[in-house]
């Protein structure tokens, strides 16, 4: 089928469905939520939904560990609900896209159950290794989650891997059984409707033969043995050409630690085999690779990864654009200022919805929620974080200090419940109880009360995602980063014939000297979208804490 790449025109929102809406009462969010507000996600601006995991799970990694992949949960309202959120989606002409994760299932999934036994043909759709002499390891590898990347099995007397969770062990793409089943699963859901798929973890899915030890990464050890394997291109070919190239779909593929040369080879438009790309490099301005690897925030080193994903795939491929996701902390937390939280929020959000590619959005977001802090680390869900609290450095490091480690950088601050007003519960559900903790500022910081204010973050948001639909520029234009040295200033230019768009922000509070860009003159500039007023002083202006313009050029 002819794929018309009608995601490079969308904006997507991402629903993490536990902490979403919840639309019966039991206090946990579910697709009876979603459907009542759609409307609120088409009034955004946004015209594409991309559904974290609703499978049916034990929840051990919150539904990225799946037990059955052609079903919906019933806790968030079974199939059914599933059918009625999908029309409901594509009648407001919004696309829909869901949660692939295929390098690893539940530890409840039938697969692994029948292969623990040795019941063919399923006896080697995992990775199973004997124990070696000595009672060691198989390799050295660790997990991301949970210590190391090996667990005991009683039943079959064999170590499995397990990337992830200790729950969650990663399958065997080798075996070509495993890629029928994989065709099988995306035949049945863009069957079923689906306008694609958002891969997890997906290079991560060929493994390097013999499964060799790593002494070369001092932590996650393995992953250069398993991140971009050997036959990952081959697979992912195979699954395009068998199933994704019959159905005109938009694939992601999540990818930590790539560059752009090496997303090129996934992602080219002549002959790649995903569509985009989900970087993490945007995300390493204030850590080291890891959320928990801590450093100071650096303006620098976040426009080096927006220039470079811009200017490598600029005509070659396209980017997907976000700055928050379930996997992240708030991003104003990280990158702007709770004190300045409606103005660093709407800066943050004219700093990528104006570059070139499909923007995301998550839940919560566009109203500039910002990280949760609790009291007591038994108050986390994920199995991360509780994880890190526990193991990370904790024979050196104080409860308190491991704490503030979490406050810092847990997922959990992207999973609590959406504001939605400044009711009981935030308006997130009529129970007495939500299933997780709400954000204390809900009672400031919510939906209800920013659809009143005119100069909302909310209001913000939809007037620059308007702003970016209606202008061609934002889509093909050419991209200039302007002040590649400043630790204060990103300012960018995009370009399409004799049409310009000029993005100032600031992502500092105290005030800096601005002025245009040699060829720019403001005065003949329409001001588009800013965070404050609009003083000039000559062609130019001194900002005000992490202010931001957009100005356009005909």
């Amino acid at each position: 089928m002819e794929q018309t790449h009608w995601y490079k025109d969308r904006v997507f929102y991402q629903i993490w469905p536990r902490s979403f809406c919840d639309g019966n009462g039991d206090g946990v969010g579910d697709l009876l939520g979603v459907y009542e507000k759609l409307d609120y996600i088409h009034d955004l601006g946004c015209d594409g939904i991309w559904f974290s995991p609703l499978y049916p799970s034990p929840g051990v990694d919150c539904g990225y560990d799946i037990s059955n992949y052609l079903d919906i949960d019933s806790l968030y309202g079974g199939m059914e609900a599933f059918r009625k959120v999908l029309d409901g989606a594509h009648e407001r002409g919004m696309k829909v896209i869901m949660d692939l994760v295929v390098n690893h299932t539940s530890d409840e999934h039938e697969w692994f159950q029948k292969s623990r036994r040795r019941i063919e043909p399923y006896t080697d759709y995992y990775i199973w290794r004997p124990q070696r002499l000595g009672g060691k390891l198989p390799n050295n590898w660790d997990s991301v989650f949970e210590g190391k990347a090996w667990q005991w099995d009683e039943v079959r007397k064999e170590y499995y891997l397990h990337l992830f969770a200790i729950r969650q062990p990663d399958l065997n793409m080798d075996n070509p059984l495993v890629r029928q089943e994989v065709k099988r699963i995306m035949r049945f859901w863009l069957e079923l409707g689906v306008d694609g798929f958002r891969e997890d973890v997906i290079t991560f899915i060929s493994k390097r033969d013999g499964l060799p030890n790593d002494y070369f990464m001092p932590t996650v050890r393995g992953i250069k043995h398993y991140n971009h394997g050997p036959r990952v291109h081959q697979y992912l070919e195979e699954f395009k050409r068998d199933a994704l190239s019959r159905y005109d779909c938009f694939t992601i593929g999540e990818a930590p630690l790539v560059a752009p040369a090496k997303a090129l080879d996934y992602i080219n438009e002549k002959d790649g085999q995903l569509n985009t790309m989900i970087q993490f490099q945007c995300m390493n301005a204030d850590c080291f690779l890891v959320d928990y690897a801590v450093l100071p925030f650096s303006a620098r080193r976040l426009k080096r990864a927006f220039d470079q994903w811009q200017e490598k795939l600029q005509g070659k491929a396209w980017n997907m654009l976000y700055l928050e996701n379930h996997d992240h902390p708030r991003v104003i937390s990280r990158y702007g200022s709770e004190k300045y939280r409606a103005e660093s929020g709407k800066m943050l959000a004219a700093a990528y919805l104006f570059q070139q590619g499909t923007p995301f959005i998550y839940q919560g977001q566009e109203i500039g929620m910002v990280n949760w802090r609790p009291k007591h680390a038994s108050e986390y869900e994920d199995v991360q974080t509780r994880w890190h609290y526990e193991n990370w450095f904790a024979d050196v490091l104080s409860d308190e200090t491991r704490l503030k480690w979490c406050h810092r950088a847990s997922r959990d601050s992207a999973r609590t419940p959406m504001q939605w007003s400044a009711e009981k519960n935030a308006g997130f559900t009529t129970a007495d109880k939500p299933w997780f903790s709400i954000n204390e500022n809900y009672r400031e910081v919510n939906v209800a009360a920013q659809e009143k204010g005119p100069d909302s973050v909310l209001q913000f948001y939809r007037k620059a995602i308007a702003i970016r639909k209606r202008l061609r520029v934002v889509r093909d234009g050419t991209y200039v980063d302007h002040q590649k040295l400043s630790g204060s200033l990103f300012v960018y230019s995009r370009t399409l014939g004799s049409e310009r768009l000029l993005v100032v922000c600031s992502f500092v509070e105290r005030p800096v000297r601005f002025r245009a860009p040699r060829g720019f003159d403001l005065a003949h500039g329409e001001l588009l979208l800013k965070n404050y007023g609009s003083e000039l002083s000559g062609n130019g202006f001194t900002t005000k804490p992490y202010e931001c313009r957009v100005y356009h050029f005909t």
